[in-house]
Order: structure tokens, then sequence, then C-alpha cells
């Protein structure tokens, strides 16, 4: 066991402070069981109406500023004077790793927050490659993890060299995107150039004041702001069902993790909203070999594609943040919150019973929105004496807003009259795409300069 950071029992409760840019309600799930697991527990978020701050878990909530993030960090950390702190989306990992950064370059002035920042996420040498999807699955594929094949986009000459060896349908991903949003599964060059196209205008102008005034997200203006680029890359795809395991590690040793099928999800590429919990060796593998390669603490998230008829686990990405059901204490070996006070105390894992002895798990409110004949056999994780928690789950922000349902209604119009035009084109044979045992080199119109080289 690790030298304790805090003392058990009394006022020297192991300290936690959550961080999330988004308005995603797994921060607030996790703070719930953390605080039930010992730990006191703070947060930094965006106001009004986050997750967050409509849970008791949460003993004080400090603003999340969009302009200066930075600042804002290093304030609820001097307050809060947490153990450990712990990000829940991809964009506040990428405020701590900007953070650690300046705190080092103040010397002896920035060393408390550098120690912590470090302590949290572990080391420094991880930062830049567990945000960027290529050099992760690099590493990994270097450690024996099996990953697809998978190529960076810098140019149009990068595209054809891929597109005369790989059979289609691909995956293209950016970086610094999540929940699905930086992902196109294409079928055709012509698509995939189109694909890229949207992925390239992610961070434009029009899209971050579109996410201040619709989502009541003002963080992409500072990415914008600052030009932020979005690396590109493309993976062959992988026939089969989506699967994924969430992880506590300390100093590259991993003490938690619990694996999951998704058996719903919205959308191909979107969040799950039912899984089923699974004992996948393989899944594991690849979290001790990253977790040890990187030297990770905290908290990280492993995606996989489960190939059909090998039952093949590859690896296609990381998430450097909480991801669900990290928030689930399912007993030994799979109690994350747990693992997180006994790190930070010194004490052995508690033996916590199970919240439950069901194979499926229903996130809520997402399993909501599907068939509810599939809930039968499911666990439904509701907040247990949070009822403004619950609320805002099934009612969250800014989804209840006026400007918000607007655009969703107009966007699903759109979307109708598209899925209507391309059923239309495919059964008149005006696709004109080549076929994919052809192998046909398509010159692809992409957005992007050739170049020599690029670092990402």
């Amino acid at each position: 066991m690790n030298e304790p950071i805090a003392k058990n029992g009394g006022a020297q409760r192991p300290k936690v402070l959550l961080t999330d840019t988004n308005r995603w309600a797994l921060a607030a799930r996790l703070a719930v069981s953390l605080a039930d697991a010992g730990c006191v527990v703070t947060a930094i978020c965006p106001a009004p109406s986050h997750a967050l701050m409509k849970t008791r878990a949460v003993s004080r909530v400090f603003r999340y500023n969009a302009l200066r993030p930075l600042e804002s960090l290093t304030a609820a950390i001097e307050a809060a004077d947490p153990d450990i702190v712990i990000p829940s989306c991809d964009r506040s990992a990428e405020h701590l790793h900007e953070l650690y950064v300046k705190a080092k370059s103040r010397g002896e002035a920035g060393r408390k927050v550098a120690d912590l920042i470090e302590r949290s996420l572990g080391s420094p040498k991880s930062y830049t490659v567990a945000s960027t999807r290529y050099e992760l699955l690099a590493l990994a594929r270097e450690e024996g993890v099996r990953v697809p094949n998978m190529q960076r986009i810098h140019s149009q000459d990068d595209f054809i060299a891929w597109q005369a060896t790989e059979k289609l349908p691909w995956v293209i991903k950016a970086d610094g995107t999540w929940g699905g949003i930086g992902v196109r599964v294409v079928q055709s060059a012509d698509q995939s150039g189109e694909s890229c196209r949207e992925l390239e205008r992610m961070s434009r102008f029009t899209r971050a004041l579109k996410r201040w005034a619709v989502n009541r997200d003002p963080f992409m203006l500072r990415s914008w702001w600052r030009r932020v680029k979005r690396p590109l890359i493309v993976q062959s795809y992988i026939n089969g069902r989506p699967a994924n395991c969430t992880v506590f590690s300390w100093k590259g040793r991993v003490i938690a993790a619990i694996g999951v099928e998704v058996v719903r999800s919205e959308g191909s590429t979107g969040p799950a909203s039912v899984v089923r919990i699974v004992n996948n060796a393989e899944m594991m593998f690849a979290a001790e070999k990253v977790a040890a390669r990187l030297g990770l603490s905290g908290f990280f998230g492993l995606d996989f594609m489960i190939e059909e008829g090998t039952e093949a686990a590859y690896l296609i990405e990381m998430n450097p943040r909480l991801t669900p059901p990290c928030y689930l204490r399912l007993g030994q070996g799979r109690d994350l919150a747990g693992a997180v006070w006994a790190q930070l105390t010194g004490q052995a894992i508690p033996d916590h019973a199970p919240v439950t002895d069901k194979e499926k798990i229903a996130y809520l409110p997402e399993a909501l929105r599907g068939n509810r004949d599939l809930l039968v056999d499911c666990f439904q994780d509701v907040p247990q004496n949070e009822p403004e928690l619950v609320e805002e789950l099934l009612n969250p922000f800014p989804d209840r807003t006026f400007l918000f349902r607007m655009v969703q209604y107009f966007n699903r119009k759109r979307v109708v009259a598209r899925i209507y035009k391309d059923s239309n084109d495919r059964v008149n044979g005006d696709m004109g795409e080549a076929r994919d045992d052809d192998r046909a080199v398509t010159r692809i119109d992409m957005p992007i300069k050739k170049t020599q080289s690029r670092s990402t």
C-alpha cells in the first residue's frame, strides 16, 4: 500500500476536486459514490444548472470560466486544497495539462499545483500521448494490444495511399472531440472527403457561437480564438459490437476496473444507453498495458470493438477522463470510488456490497429514449436520495430551453430529408462510388494542404 495522502476519519477525510466543462451528469454520479465512500467532494463546473450543483454529495462548487479556464482552475485548487483532481471531460483534462506546464515554469511558486496534477494524472510524459488518438494506439500496439490499421491524414496523398490498401468502410476521427461528435463512418471515397471537411470545420467561429448560444457551452470560443487544430486519423472498420472499460489506476497500476459491452447506443457512434457487464481478459490486458506504459494515475476509459466471428477485442481509442459506469460500486475489483478512498487513505479497499447482481445496466436517462421493454432485465441506475439530481437527469439543461428545442427540431427535419435523399440515390444507382473489392483509387477533395510533415 502506498503512503496515504490523507488520514482516515475525523476532519481529514480525503478531498477530491471534480472538474467538468460539459454539462454531463457523469461527474455528479461519481460525486455521490465518492461521498458515500468517505471522501469530501468539491467541484468546478459551468454555472448555472450543472448536475454537480444538484447533488448534496458536493460540498462546494466553483465556477469554471470558459475564457480564463486556467485561472479559474488555479483558484479552485487553492480554495479546495484537494488531495486529487479528477477531470470529468477531455477539455478539463487538457486544461490540467496546460496548467501543469504553466505551474512548472513558475518553479518553486508553482510546485504545489504541479505536484498535485502529477499525483492526480500520473507521469507528465503521458499527457500529450493520452490526448492524441494516433500516438496512443501506436503505443498500445507496441505493447501487444490489438488495434485496427490506421493512418494520420495530413494531405490528399495520405488518403490516396490509404485507399489503395484498405477496404471500405473506414472510420475518420478528429482529435479533441468526444461523445461521437468527431467520428464519421464512411462508405465511399467521396463521402470521406465530405466527412473530413465537416471535421475540419468543427472549430469555426459559427459553430463556436452556436455551441455558446444553444448548448450553453462557451468553451469552444477559446478553441476558435487560439486556432486549435484537430489532427485527423483514419482507421479500418471493425465489424462487430462496441465495448469499453473504465479504469482507476495509480502510478501505472490498475487498481479497479469495470468492463462492459454495449447492448444499445444512441446511433452508431453515440454514447451507450444499455450495457452488459463482462469479464474480458483482452480488454483488461489492454488497460494494464496502457496504464503501465504511460504511468497513469486517476480515471481513464478505453473503447473497443469486439470483432464478429473472432471475438477479438480491438482497442479503438482512449478517454483520459471519467467514463461510464465508473460511479457504480460493483464489488471486488470493480469499486472505483472505493479504490480512490483506499488509495488516498492508505487503507484497504472496503468490502462494499455490489449495488446490483444484474448483468445489464441501463444508463438513465438515455435508456428511456428507446424501447423500454429492454429495461425489464436491467439495473436502472437511479441515484437514490438525490431528487434534484434525478430531476436534472430527466430534464437536463440546456435541453429544456426553448432555443435548444427549436434547433433540435430543425436538425431532425434536415436529417430526415438527407436520409430520404440518400435512400433514393441508392435505389436509382446514383451513388457513383467504386466497389470495395475493386480497390479503385479516387482522388479525394480534401480541405487540407499538401505537406511533407506535420506534428500532432
